[in-house]
């Protein structure tokens, strides 16, 4: 028999089989004999008709169904075969199917995926479980492609090609015909689109909808990291024409439909090398002693008109990505660096929350609205640390953005101190109530004018960044309270953090116990604290940025929703993102919302604003995939320099297959592969979190302290390689 005529064969003996269970599960009560099931899933020639007999004695002997009388077959009691599930493939071929409310997840092997690609959602049958044996199943079928586009590697033949994908979860490459090509010559990187897969064929076939690049060089590579995650990396031609004629001047009508704010002391604090200032801070001291500070955000909504073209891409994008060189914004740089930018000395529309404070930072007066400002000044967060430092207004040249000293009005001064000192009452608050402190170090890259990387260094959260964070969550708090608190309940969109999962937090107490380290279960307030004392424990040591990664993977994700719990990593009640709609386009959604319910219109639709959340969160996680992926591309890049240079680093990671090691100086981070590791054979000891040596039994652990040199970097994969430096040749 032929392969393809064994292939067809067998695709159809999976068809009955499905039929069987398909007929027996729906009426599960109820025995059939072959005839009726036969009829109810359309058989009428003779070879399915033996194939169906020969797979219910089969099926039978195997256990997976009961002959309740001769030749009557019922489904088995309390057995329920096929489950839908999604697909986790691992980079050795083989799966695991996660199905909802299942504890366990369902292996399949390499030969049993039946064309799934990783992260499909899938109909799974699942094979009786055998004693003490992992559930093993294998998928029937395809029921939603997660994606069917592929960043990949053209290997050209003489009338067709085949593109490699460089995803290393994808199993085979696609056949490309030559009239598909889109020009691509051999070994260009480009994205392809898989078309069809017949039963018969081993290979997808595909068309190259864009061509990438020369892979390994640097626009070729970020563009790369961008279509792999679907996100695109310029605005469709109609799209930035409708932005580029928007009328973004201001008017006098517009002015009076708004507090207007232009009189009151306001300025911005972000990074000296921004280029969007989206919110704002205005001060000034009441007559009874209080403070009101304002915080003024874009108005973008006031641009951003529901069904246009405009806002459709908008809601599409979600989010803007912010990459280890370039920004890619959510709006057309008419409204992200322009019209929506609160930059000094412009009149700009807001849209504000503006707070009574006392001297305690407790709110005694608030309001929400829309207004218009007139900033008075810029300041960089290192200019705004240094008066806070200080109580100097003189701004050295060093840290001016202005590239030459200047002065700071008393006025300013003022304003900032007293912030500061507010801020930091709001912030003990927050930390009393639960509040988790993440500071995770950050890494950053000094480029040169190609994009090179020639340093590294990392972001530190100062009392300026703090001053700034502190207000921002003050109004996305009380914004979602001022609505959540309503009666009757009102549609809106909330920010929400789940509790952590028990068993991470435990395997996460098992690795900090290593270091000296413990957390307290007894209740949640505990477990906050315990975790704050950990997180300030491990400041400045060696192990900081494994722990720091380690517990933020054993939180929960934070998501969008209308469904309201609470966030607990900041140990709020409500919370919602308000306070930057240039980049985020839930803020958009709660502007909306919030001027809808102001102008006291009904609820909103909750089903519409729900499917637009979760499409939010998924685009949300896809940025981040992506700007992960560009430090990862750019730390390997700057490793390429440093080949011949020896490095401590400590074990972040330990599999079966190496040792992952991330270096103290730079936090690049490599794997160094067990059968590099000389002097030994190494075991992978799951529990110690630890390789053994089987005749020396040296341990190399989570945590350890070890020296490294680059071995091998592999820019298209993005793959960072290290060898081990014995200690004794130090």
């Amino acid at each position: 028999m032929s392969k393809r005529n064994k292939k067809a064969k067998n695709h159809r003996k999976n068809e009955i089989t499905k039929g069987i269970f398909t007929v027996l599960e729906k009426q599960p009560n109820k025995s059939f004999n072959y005839k009726q099931i036969a009829a109810k899933i359309n058989i009428t020639d003779a070879q399915d008709r033996n194939t169906l007999i020969k797979r219910l004695t089969q099926l039978k002997e195997k256990k997976r169904i009961q002959e309740v009388d001769r030749g009557q077959f019922k489904v088995l009691e309390n057995t329920k075969t096929y489950y839908e599930g999604t697909v986790d493939l691992t980079g050795k071929g083989h799966a695991y199917i996660v199905v909802d409310g299942m504890d366990d997840d369902v292996f399949i092997p390499s030969n049993k995926l039946n064309k799934a690609f990783h992260k499909d959602k899938v109909e799974v049958f699942i094979y009786p479980r055998k004693k003490s044996k992992k559930l093993e199943g294998e998928v029937v079928r395809v029921l939603e492609r997660y994606k069917t586009t592929f960043v990949g590697i053209v290997d050209m033949q003489k009338t067709f090609a085949f593109v490699r994908p460089t995803d290393f979860r994808m199993y085979t490459d696609i056949f490309v015909s030559k009239d598909k090509l889109a020009d691509a010559k051999d070994g260009e990187k480009v994205l392809v689109e898989i078309t069809d897969w017949p039963d018969d064929v081993d290979s997808p076939f595909g068309r190259i909808s864009q061509v990438l690049g020369v892979p390994g060089e640097h626009d070729t590579e970020i563009h790369s990291i961008l279509a792999e995650y679907g996100l695109p990396y310029s605005f469709p031609e109609d799209v930035q024409k409708f932005a580029d004629g928007l009328d973004t001047s201001i008017k006098e009508e517009e002015i009076r439909k708004r507090k207007d704010l232009r009189n009151v002391l306001t300025f911005t604090i972000d990074p000296k090398d921004a280029k969007d200032f989206d919110d704002a801070l205005s001060f000034q001291k009441l007559e009874n002693g209080n403070y009101e500070i304002g915080i003024h955000i874009a108005d973008v909504s006031h641009y951003l008109q529901k069904d246009t073209i405009l806002d459709d891409e908008a809601y599409e994008r979600a989010t803007s990505v912010y990459l280890v060189d370039r920004v890619v914004p959510m709006l057309p740089e008419v409204l992200s660096n322009n019209a929506c930018s609160l930059r000094p000395n412009e009149e700009k529309y807001t849209f504000s929350a503006v707070f009574e404070l006392d001297e305690n930072a407790t709110i005694r007066n608030q309001w929400f609205g829309r207004t218009v400002i007139d900033s008075n000044e810029r300041f960089a967060y290192e200019e705004a640390q240094h008066i806070i430092e200080t109580g100097s207004g003189e701004i050295p040249e060093e840290i001016s953005i202005r590239e030459t000293a200047y002065k700071v009005s008393d006025e300013v001064v003022e304003a900032t101190l007293k912030m500061d000192e507010l801020a930091k009452i709001m912030r003990d608050k927050r930390m009393n109530q639960g509040a988790l402190s993440f500071d995770k170090v950050e890494v950053r890259f000094n480029l040169d004018e190609n994009n090179e990387p020639v340093g590294v260094y990392f972001k530190e959260s100062k009392d300026a960044n703090k001053l700034i964070e502190e207000f921002m969550l003050l109004a996305n708090r009380k914004v979602a309270e001022f609505i959540g608190k309503q009666k009757p309940n009102k549609t809106f969109v909330y920010r929400i953090h789940d509790d952590p999962d028990p068993d991470k937090l435990m395997a996460l107490n098992g690795i900090v116990s290593r270091f000296g380290h413990k957390l307290d279960f007894k209740d949640k307030k505990t477990i906050s604290s315990s975790l704050n004392k950990l997180l300030e424990d491990v400041k400045g040591k060696r192990e900081q940025n494994m722990v720091d990664t380690l517990t933020i993977r054993s939180m929960s994700k934070a998501i969008y929703t209308i469904d309201n719990i609470g966030h607990y990593g900041l140990a709020f009640d409500y919370y919602t993102h308000f306070t930057s709609p240039i980049r985020r386009y839930p803020d958009v959604m709660v502007h909306r919302l919030l001027q809808h319910y102001l102008d006291g219109g009904k609820s909103a639709n909750a089903e519409e604003f729900e499917k637009k959340c979760k499409h939010s969160s998924d685009m949300e996680y896809l940025a981040s995939s992506a700007e992960r992926d560009s430090i990862k591309y750019m730390q390997i890049k700057f490793m390429q320099d440093h080949k011949d240079e020896e490095f401590r680093g400590v074990i972040s990671g330990v599999t079966e297959w190496g040792i992952y090691v991330e270096i103290i100086s730079n936090k690049c981070e490599g794997m160094i592969r067990i059968r590099d590791i000389k002097g030994d054979y190494f075991i992978f000891d799951e529990r110690e979190y630890a390789i053994i040596g089987e005749r020396t039994k040296k341990k190399y652990t989570l945590g350890d302290e070890v020296t490294v040199m680059v071995k091998n970097t592999d820019l298209i994969k993005r793959h960072l390689d290290f060898a081990l430096i014995p200690e004794d040749t130090k």
